[in-house]
């Protein structure tokens, strides 16, 4: 499951980086796959933090 989600984030990743790096290619959905984007990154990074530290090996 964490690997689909970083997955899903990847792909978010490249159309907002589109859409900054070619702006009249981006599609018509841009602004709410950069809102999705934000959100699930932030979803993500909070979990990450929330979770306890691994022990070192």
């Amino acid at each position: 499951m964490a690997r689909a989600f970083l997955a899903l984030l990847v792909v978010l990743n490249a159309v907002v980086l589109l859409g900054q790096v070619w702006p009249e290619g981006a599609p018509p959905f841009a602004r709410w796959v950069n809102v999705a984007f934000l959100v699930l990154t932030m979803a993500r990074f909070l979990g990450e933090l929330r979770r306890p530290p691994r022990p070192r090996a």
